[in-house]
């Protein structure tokens, strides 16, 4: 008998229109043959079933189920593709727990921790992964301009502590700017992480359990022609993205090692992909995304085809995890 499979996508956040892209994608290449698939759109108005012909069913929040022609319908598993909130910061993950329904991506912990840059590099830091020097705001603190730039120096990265795809980020040059990109950033979240700039090759580093075992796919390097990698690069086509990077033999070695092993000290599961940027050897963490993105042209999804897995097993996999 086929597992009936919810995809879960869209989400509370600016990053619903992306989410939504990688839910049809995990939709749409996912074996038939194997499971049944709904797709579960999740908005802070309405969680609904939407059916092949664009009608909405309300789902059940008391225990996850649908009904279709009256009939109830129960998941054996949730495929998570929301971006951002709530499927990115551990309230699904936390809710799905309750319910005891198994999902794709990590626990409600895990996906909190990480979602939150300045809290997740302060529980990195101890076990030697290297970040940037920060400073921290939160709404309604006062800003003192002149200690910012002692710390971090300019020019500076001021950015949204949780969001996703850019949202929110800002490189300042000037001290002058420093309060309008601070206002964009509290356009997107009460708290503020402010980051000096490294410069360096940035990579992205997918991590994931395949068959059981922490696994870790060929890297990714980013260049871009814009100033940093911001949303117009990442999602307009401004940015190119290398797969496998152009890394020296110890850069390749350090980074790997650093992905695999915040994976593992974080006690992850599902899909992970680890920002970072070298300065000479030494890679230093900029976050850690748990539903990265996952169309045909996403940086994960890139790096399984360079490793030999195709989109319907990669999805398959994330699945048979979760069952598991």
């Amino acid at each position: 008998m086929k597992k009936k499979i919810a995809i879960i996508m869209g989400g509370y956040s600016n990053e619903y229109e992306i989410s939504l892209q990688s839910g049809k994608v995990v939709y749409d290449f996912l074996n038939k043959d194997k499971f049944d698939l709904y797709k579960i759109h999740i908005f802070k108005e309405k969680w609904v079933y939407v059916d092949n012909t664009d009608t909405e069913h309300p789902v059940d929040r008391s225990d996850f189920s649908i009904r279709i022609d009256g009939d109830k319908v129960n998941f054996d598993c949730v495929f998570n593709a929301i971006h951002g909130t709530p499927g990115e910061d551990g309230l699904m993950q936390a809710y799905f727990q309750l319910l005891n329904v198994p999902q794709t991506s990590c626990g409600f912990y895990q996906a909190a921790l990480t979602f939150n840059k300045r809290d997740l590099l302060s529980v990195l830091k101890p076990y030697g992964i290297k970040s940037a020097a920060s400073y921290y705001l939160n709404k309604g603190d006062s800003i003192d301009e002149d200690a910012i730039i002692e710390k971090v120096q300019l020019p500076c990265f001021v950015k949204a502590n949780k969001s996703g795809s850019s949202y929110g980020i800002s490189k300042v040059y000037k001290k002058e700017d420093l309060q309008q990109a601070i206002d964009v950033a509290y356009k997107e979240d009460d708290e503020i992480i402010i980051e000096a700039c490294l410069t360096g090759t940035e990579v992205s580093v997918g991590v994931l359990k395949l068959d059981g075992k922490t696994t870790v796919l060929p890297i990714t390097e980013i260049t871009t022609e814009n100033d940093f990698f911001d949303y117009e690069a990442k999602y307009e086509g401004k940015s190119q993205e290398i797969t496998p990077a152009r890394l020296s033999q110890a850069q390749e070695k350090n980074v790997r090692y650093w992905a695999k092993t915040i994976y593992d000290i974080l006690k992850m599961s599902g899909f992970s992909r680890s920002e970072f940027i070298f300065i000479k050897d030494e890679p230093y963490l900029l976050e850690v995304n748990t539903t990265p993105g996952l169309t045909t042209n996403s940086i994960l999804p890139q790096q399984a085809a360079a490793a030999g897995i195709d989109l319907p097993s990669l999805f398959e996999n994330a699945i048979n995890e979760a069952l598991n």
